[in-house]
């Protein structure tokens, strides 16, 4: 039990901040503590309180009340209080009591810790060094930024906040179709920008209806907490401008038109970021501006960022979509004329593009465009390629980004579609039921898809010719008939059934056909979709196979006949689409023929019925699928009526159910310039790997653990986390006095807004880390571990340094140089075996020391520890040279890539503007500065003793 004694002087190991205390009274089980310093008085239980006699040794240096110092000779003990003996900076002998100290000593550096018994417990210092590992790891990220919103990780959104956020002030406008998430992709690029440093103060204007859904959304799944100016604001303190009060300020529109005066405050406030949701309701024309839209227009010239919602330029009109992008940009669009005839220089490009995409075969007149548009861009090697068929979708891909550069308002505009609404043609079902042969009733018995496809399973038991007896065939030729030389594309599923369906239209009906399937090479499929395209000499009809249409582009023809139905929905949807695409003239015509009374019926009142695939894409199938599946297969093996009925009502309701989640912005269907997959899949596996190999939960354990959470397991992937009676500081970050839920899983996460989403990017988790690395929690330990290389009896020092920099955090100087651990473990004789014993093969011996031991451990061995210390010093500082250059390469490299880009960019894109590359030039000159300038500090030590 530790003994005190009035004028003791003594330190609170959870608030060092108090600086020196001095025991003022001693009572039964009570000990009252005053820290002068502070001006603070705390009473404390005699067992078990958190704090540590303060005890100098010989060769430390003590400040007194006075100001004087004296360098400690000698150590003697008077009444139970320490008389310290020695000489001052004069020289002169002087001695200096305990209760002289001064107040204002603090003991944060884990050398001062560990020489004054300031030891902390074993497992603090391991979560200081995770801690550390962590946030260098954090900092590093590719994906740092994207990882904390709770939102799906739907790719366009993904796509948007990375694009737009990684730049130097953004100015664009974002203008989805309605469901698509526009507030959730400003909501991204703001937790982004924040999170990484780019800004700290931004201002929302809002229509007063969206006010609080702005609020709500923004803290619910981004932790951006907005206050509001509202009325209430101005009338508490009418005389002050609440703008200046708050860094994030949410506001409407109608409070700045009712009262003026409110402009100039908004004005007279420094912003870094501008958001305008409803942006098209901002009036503007050449001859008459609104007052709305002439505010708007004076912040955007004040402030450096500037994110526009707003509808779709269509929904718009030229002159309103004009008239948002002179906010964003007023000396490119100064002028309506002129940017028509800008817009029409791009309309080439469209085309161009969806030759690329079509994957047919290039005419000579499309590459010679090609050719004439992309010679800036060095494309010659790209165009050359273009035949070679190893090489041909890689040059397709990059001469498709070379053209989606050149893009005129690319960078200002990201606009994503809903295949619903607009861009994509209308479908009507037509179903053609036919008698099912004799031959084929044996099929149905067959297991698996066998029963789908009888022609297939037939040919294997009978060498009959199949078409001659099968009534579809027949079906076939007459709907062909019908259309009248109007061009169709067939589907099946097999490739010797497409070879088939050749053989019979070109038998019965002498209708020019082509045949497209998997066994064939990409020339000759071009080239046989090249034949049907031709609308003078080709062909009628197209007959492909499941895995020869995939990816083609037929939307020149309207009529699809699906000869069969595909068991996956997925492929079902890839048929449709092979017509049913952005820029399709004519409403999908599409005939489906089925055997009646067999798994064919059953799968077509699936897809029509339950599904209502034939009428619109549905998103939701392939999950209803796998709920469903087992009765479906039933139902497919052995169909009967009423069980099929009950299970097309089910797949009804749970269609509708997954549908209203999806409703938020999960179509795939994205307009290319608005999300380009080639870019945002990386993102997307990043983001998975990122979440995988980092488990934030194992993490969190031993923080709470430490620190004294108390911690529920509610159900999977959910805590419940509730402040301890004994936690070792008084409030844990983010955690309210009743406790909190939370989730792991982000798909629950998104159902219940009443649980936290714990990711990397939290604040609790941020706000935990750094309340670790801020205060000396963790930095001064004793440990009695074990590893198989080391004799037991040994005495080590294993010091943790960190080698950062000072910059400020816009620099993202964490990119290239985060906070990097050194360790050293230096023994007896001064050697460093940190390579050879590794921070996880140093294990628990099983065995511990109590905090009154230990000290008296380190105090007796104090010497011998200061020259260990010393020699850790001496071995980390060998590391820095190679850790300053090989960053600043890291940096000059990144720096230097992205200059190359835009440089090239702004050749043939002006929506590229020179303070943008200019920026990044003063980035870079700041930023090799700064890593030159890195220093290494000492983080933590831990004195091992082998066992």
């Amino acid at each position: 039990m530790m003994q005190f004694i009035p004028g003791q002087r003594w330190i609170s190991d959870t608030e060092p901040e108090l600086g020196l205390g001095t025991v003022l009274e001693v009572g039964s089980n009570r000990v009252t503590m005053l820290f002068i310093a502070a001006e603070e008085r705390r009473t404390y239980a005699q067992y078990n309180s958190p704090l540590t006699r303060v005890r100098f040794a010989v060769g430390d240096t003590v400040d007194s009340v006075d100001g004087w110092r004296i360098h400690v000779t000698d150590i003697a003990e008077k009444s139970g209080l320490l008389v310290y003996r020695g000489v001052d900076d004069d020289g002169d002998e002087r001695t200096l009591e305990e209760l002289d100290i001064s107040h204002f000593l603090q003991f944060n550096k884990p050398q001062d810790r560990l020489f004054t018994g300031q030891i902390d417990d074993p497992k603090l210092y391991t979560l200081r060094y995770a801690t550390l590992m962590h946030r260098g790891r954090l900092d590093r990220s590719p994906v740092r930024g994207l990882v904390g919103p709770r939102t799906s990780l739907i790719p366009h959104q993904l796509y948007i906040a990375h694009e737009v956020a990684t730049r130097h002030a953004p100015r664009v406008l974002l203008a989805d179709e309605v469901g698509l998430g526009k507030t959730i992709e400003a909501g991204m690029i703001l937790h982004h920008q924040i999170l990484t440093g780019r800004i700290a103060r931004v201002l929302v204007i809002v229509p007063e209806p969206l006010l609080h859904q702005w609020l709500v959304e923004m803290l619910r799944r981004f932790n951006l907490r907005f206050s509001l100016v509202d009325e209430d604001a101005w009338d508490e303190e009418p005389d002050a401008n609440p703008f200046l009060e708050h860094e994030l300020v949410l506001c409407t529109l109608g409070a700045f038109m009712r009262e003026p005066q409110r402009q100039q405050q908004a004005l007279a406030a420094t912003w870094d970021t501008l958001v305008v949701d409803e942006a098209h309701h901002l009036r503007w024309s050449e001859a008459q501006v609104s007052p709305e839209y002439a505010f708007v227009e004076l912040l955007a010239k004040a402030i450096p960022s500037v994110l526009l919602l707003t509808a779709t330029p269509e929904q718009l009109g030229k002159a309103a979509h004009f008239a948002r992008l002179r906010l964003l940009d007023p000396d490119r669009f100064y002028r309506y004329e002129q940017f028509l005839q800008e817009e029409k220089q791009y309309e080439p490009l469209a085309h161009l593009i969806d030759q690329l995409l079509s994957k047919q075969a290039l005419s000579a007149d499309v590459v010679q465009q090609l050719r004439e548009i992309a010679v800036q861009d060095k494309a010659e090697d790209l165009l050359n390629r273009l035949n070679d068929v190893e090489a041909s979708q890689a040059s397709r891909e990059a001469l498709l980004r070379l053209l989606l550069d050149r893009h005129g308002t690319g960078r200002l505009l990201f606009r994503n579609t809903r295949a619903t609404v607009q861009g994509f043609p209308e479908r009507e079902l037509q179903a053609y039921p036919v008698a099912c042969p004799p031959a084929y009733l044996a099929v149905r018995t067959m297991a698996g898809e066998a029963r789908l496809h009888p022609e297939t399973a037939i040919a294997k038991i009978d060498d009959t010719v199949w078409w001659r007896n099968d009534p579809r065939v027949a079906c076939l030729t007459e709907i062909l008939k019908d259309l009248q030389g109007e061009k169709a594309l067939v589907i099946c599923a097999a490739d010797q059934t497409a070879l088939d369906l050749e053989d019979a239209l070109h038998f019965r009906t002498g209708i020019g056909c082509v045949v497209f399937h998997a066994g064939m090479s990409i020339i000759a499929r071009d080239r046989a979709a090249a034949w049907f395209a031709d609308t003078e000499q080709g062909a009628q009809v197209l007959v492909c196979s499941e895995i020869g249409s995939e990816g083609r582009n037929f939307q020149f023809a309207h009529h699809l006949v699906l000869f069969d139905l595909p068991y996956n929905p997925d492929l079902l949807e890839q048929r449709i689409g092979r017509l049913d695409r952005i820029g399709q003239q004519n409403t999908i015509r599409i005939h489906v023929i089925y055997l009646e009374n067999t798994a064919q019926s059953v799968l077509y009142q699936w897809y029509s019925q339950g599904l209502d695939m034939f009428s619109r894409p549905c998103p939701a199938a392939l999950a209803v699928m796998q709920q469903l599946q087992s009765p479906l297969d039933a139902q497919l093996a052995q169909s009967d009526p009423e069980g099929l009925q009950r299970l097309m009502e089910q797949a009804r309701r749970l269609t509708s159910e997954i549908l209203r989640e999806l409703h938020d912005g999960r179509d795939r269907l994205l307009e290319l310039n608005s999300c380009r997959m080639a870019e945002v899949q990386p993102l997307l596996e990043a983001i998975d790997a990122f979440e995988q190999e980092h488990d934030v939960w194992d993490y969190m354990e031993q923080v709470c653990d430490g620190y004294g959470v108390n911690v529920e397991e509610h159900s999977d992937d959910c805590y419940i986390l509730t402040p301890g009676e004994n936690m070792l500081i008084p409030h844990f970050p983010e955690l309210p006095d009743d406790g909190v839920t939370i989730t792991l899983n982000r798909a629950k996460a998104l159902a219940r807004e009443d649980m936290l989403f714990l990711t990397w990017e939290h604040p609790m988790v941020s706000g935990a880390a750094e309340l670790i690395l801020s205060s000396g929690h963790g930095n001064a330990t004793l440990s009695m571990l074990y590893h198989p290389n080391l004799m037991d009896g040994q005495l080590l020092l294993e010091a943790i340094f960190v080698l950062e920099c000072a910059a400020p955090k816009a620099l993202q100087i964490g990119r290239f140089l985060p906070q990097t651990l050194v360790r050293v473990l230096i023994d007896g004789e001064l050697r460093d075996l940190a390579a050879k014993v590794p921070f996880a093969g140093l294990r628990d011996a099983g065995r511990s020391i109590d905090r009154v031991h230990a000290a008296e451990l380190v105090r007796s061995q104090q010497k011998t520890l200061t020259r260990m210390l010393q020699a850790a010093e001496k071995s980390a500082q060998k590391s820095s040279p190679a850790l300053i250059a090989q960053a600043s390469k890291q940096m000059l490299d990144a720096v230097s890539s992205e200059l190359k880009r835009l440089n090239a960019l702004k050749k043939v894109n002006p929506a590229v503007r020179a303070e943008e590359i200019e920026h990044l030039k003063q980035i870079a000159i700041e930023c090799h500065g700064y890593i030159q300038s890195a220093q290494l500090r000492l983080d933590s030590i831990r004195v091992v003793l082998t066992a």
